[in-house]
Order: structure tokens, then sequence, then C-alpha cells
């Protein structure tokens, strides 16, 4: 009988503890809100700064439309994690790192849980500059805690839509060796850029992503608070010498709001476009002879087709009021490509010559002096490698100018339901091809242009990888 009623207290009291935790559980739920807040600051360079992008940088003259950092900081009540997209041709880790220890003096968020990205516009400034490097910190830091102060009760969505149209590999194929000359003597297998239309071209050398996918973010009664989109497609350009402008990716992010109904009001709709995988893709279709455009002309028409494609994918998104969040990151170290006794004597032997003699490849001067900086620098960089989840949508953040099929990789291999990888992210190092592409030679894997080990790709996606399953094991 003492046995029978041992047995029933027991139960009753392993009763009362499971009610007790199904009320504590109950109620932890309804405390957690899901918030979301957005915000701009202006990252307009002063006037004189020097545009760069091409081979021999010039000073800004004008500014044909302002620069921006775009900010969308997400907040479940147990996790923060922010995406910060600021218009510029790249940003090196110390101007980022700069702006992360800001925000930490400053805020709640943690800085390893921030994305920051350029978008890879040619016709901003450089953004290392003495003058330019602490204005930008500061001014990215500023858009975060607006981000933070602009939070509010949100909701949460994301989709994609195909858009081929705009995006080319620009890595041909050819017949004629002569388009494939590079500037170390030599002749690569493919030619960046060809000439277009030309009876030359055999085929690309790559695939395209022609995929805009992006992140919506609503107050809870449906008005547009940010969206994120990213499109895997290089900068458009047709900008005048001398002027700033935040190229396509600018013109996006103030047309996609009207698109989809954002309304003037407080906080104020943030639209912002990134920069996928697009080392290797651009907007030029080389199988026809080209057309000329006016100034600014093809970048309008760039962006308001990717807006209207995704305005149109908006309408079929699926909103949550609240999703798991997170963030995982780890730093690697590769190790920086050195020019071997033979390269270095090719090159002493092209900057003995006259400036005006013979050359093998006109830009084989500019070669000489970047294979050099390779020789004199260090023997290893070390770069951070980054994932954010959102629910079953996770965000992959490569310091390069990615190749194409890296992000493609990703996508197929993912756990998750959904991802997409933004490049140029917490950092600039230069193009990343894939050692199948550093074979084919061309442009992107010149030493100088490409400056890390030739197997650094497939290092980077295993670590990707491995963070994604990370995040997505996580309860």
């Amino acid at each position: 009988m003492r046995i029978i009623l041992n047995r029933r207290k027991i139960l009753r009291l392993v009763l009362c503890i499971c009610c007790a935790l199904v009320f504590y559980t109950d109620a932890h739920a309804a405390e957690k809100v899901f918030k979301a807040g957005a915000a701009t600051s202006n990252i307009t360079p002063p006037l004189g700064e020097y545009v760069v992008g091409g081979f021999k940088p010039f000073p800004a003259q004008n500014v044909h439309d302002e620069l921006h950092a775009r900010c969308i900081v997400l907040d479940n009540g147990e996790t923060k994690i922010a995406f910060v997209i600021c218009d510029s041709l790249g940003v090196k880790a110390e101007v980022f790192d700069n702006a992360r220890k800001l925000i930490k003096e400053e805020t709640e968020l943690p800085p390893e849980n921030i994305l920051m990205a350029a978008t890879h516009t040619h016709s901003a400034t450089r953004a290392s500059s003495p003058k330019y490097h602490p204005f930008l910190s500061r001014r990215i830091a500023d858009c975060v805690r607006r981000a933070l102060e602009n939070r509010v009760p949100a909701k949460v969505g994301w989709g994609g839509i195909d858009e081929p149209s705009e995006v080319f590999n620009r890595r041909w194929f050819t017949t004629n060796p002569e388009f494939c000359k590079n500037p170390f003597g030599g002749i690569d297998t493919v030619r960046m850029n060809p000439p277009r239309g030309n009876a030359a071209l055999v085929k690309p050398a790559g695939p395209i992503d022609p995929e805009i996918s992006f992140i919506s973010v609503q107050t809870l009664d449906g008005r547009p608070l940010a969206l994120l989109a990213n499109y895997s497609l290089h900068y458009v350009g047709g900008v005048k010498k001398g002027e700033i402008s935040a190229d396509y990716f600018g013109i996006f992010s103030e047309t996609i709001g009207s698109l989809i109904g954002a309304e003037p009001g407080h906080p104020p709709f943030v639209g912002m476009l990134s920069n996928g995988t697009s080392g290797d893709i651009n907007n030029i279709n080389f199988r026809n002879p080209g057309q000329r455009m006016k100034p600014y002309e093809k970048m309008t028409q760039v962006a308001e087709l990717t807006a209207k494609r995704v305005a149109e994918a908006y309408q079929d998104v699926k909103y949550k009021t609240w999703v798991p969040l997170g963030a995982a990151s780890q730093e690697l170290t590769l190790t920086v490509r050195k020019p071997d006794a033979a390269m270095q004597a090719y090159f002493k032997k092209v900057t003995a010559q006259p400036e005006d003699a013979p050359k093998h490849h006109r830009y084989e001067r500019n070669y000489a002096s970047r294979v050099q900086n390779l020789l004199d620098g260090p023997d290893e960089i070390t770069i951070m490698l980054q994932v954010l989840r959102i629910g079953d949508l996770c965000v992959a953040a490569i310091p390069f100018e990615t190749f194409c099929e890296i992000g493609l990789e990703l996508k197929e291999k993912t756990p998750f339901d959904d991802a997409f990888t933004i490049e140029l992210a917490n950092g600039s190092n230069g193009y990343l091809p894939t050692p199948a592409q550093h074979k084919l030679g061309g442009y992107e894997t010149w030493m100088g242009t490409n400056r890390v080990q030739i197997d650094a790709s497939d290092k980077i996606t295993a670590i990707i990888l491995k963070l994604m399953k990370e995040l997505h094991n996580e309860k």
C-alpha cells in the first residue's frame, strides 16, 4: 500500500512539473517578438578622392547620385543579426573592422553577427584612403545604430525569381590566340570580354546564375519595411568620367519601394541590392555587336527590370512572425601567390625596355608592378567566412569577387531550403576562380588580379558548407 501511495505521489509530482514546464514554455514563447529595423547612411566621398575600378584611377569631379550604406537589423528576441550593403567597389577588412569596433562599443548587437559587403560599383572611390576610411567606418556604424533604433514588431519572408536576360558569362573560348595573350608573355585558353559578335568566339567558359533572391520585411500590418535583393551581376557601368554613382545597385534600391507599395512613413522603407557571385559575370551579350547608349541608360534599364521582376515574386511571399536567427563564422588563412624566378626575370626585362617599345600585352607593365607588390608583401592573408540564418534561409558571405559556379555549388549543397551568397563581404581580396578556371587562364586568374593559392575556392566552399550545417543543426 505504501509503495502504491509513493508511486501516486511521484506521478502527481511529475504531472505538476510537466504542467509547469508547459506553462513556462508557452509564456516564454509569448514573450518572443520578432522585430526588424532598417536605415541608410550617406557615404558619398568628398570630390577629389580617386575613382577606382580601372587601371588608371582619376579624381572624382562630380556626384551623379549619392552613395549609401544600407542596413537591415533582424531581432527575434533571442538573437540579433544585421546586413550592411555599401555602395563601393570593395571595402578592405580593416574598414569594416573599425566599424564593428564602434558598433560593439555603442550597441548591444554582436559585431560577429553583422554581414558587411560592397556592391562593386566601379564609380566609387577607394574606401581605404586616409581621408575616406574613418568617415566610411563611422557612417557604417551610424547606419547600424539607426536601424537598431528603428526596430518595430515585424514579419519576414523570402523568395526568388529568375531573370537570365541580364547576365552573361564574360569568359570565352576563342579560336584566335591573339585574343588570349596575357601580360606574362604567354597565351591563355580563354579571354575575358572578347570583341563582341566576333566570328572567333566559340562558347562561354562557365555558367550564369539567373536568380534574383530577396528577403522582405514588413510591419505586422503589412507595410513594407525593407527589402534586400541579391543578383549575380557585376556592375553595369556607362558612367561619365569623373562622376560618382552607385550604378544599378543604387537605382534598384530607390525603385523597388514604389513597385511593392511602400509609402512615406517612419521608419522609412529601405531597399537594398547586394552583389551575388559575379566574378565572371557581366551585362554584355558577346554574341551580338554592341549598341551605343547614353550615360546611365543601360544601368537604369537593368535596375528597373530587376526591380520589376522582384516586385512580381514579392506578391507570392509567405511571411512568418517569428523565425530562428543565427550567425556562424570562421577565419581561414590562405597563402599569397608569389612570382617564381622565371616570372621575375620576364618582368625585369619588360620594365627595362622603353615604354614605347612593342608589347606582348598592353598591361604588362601594370602586372609587373602588381606581381612585385605580391613578392614584397606578406606570405599569407587571413579572411573571415560567414553564414547568417533566417529560418530556412541561409546567406553566405565571401570576401572575394567570387566565380558564379561557386555560388551555384553552395545553393546545390546547402542543407537549408534556400540559400544565396553575397560576395565582397567582410573584405575585398581580389578574384576567386575555381582551380578548373585557373587552368584556363584569363584576366580573373592572373597573378595580381587573383592573389591567393589556386585551391582557395575549394577550401572556402568546404568551410561555408560546414558553417551552414552547424547553423542548420542548431535547435
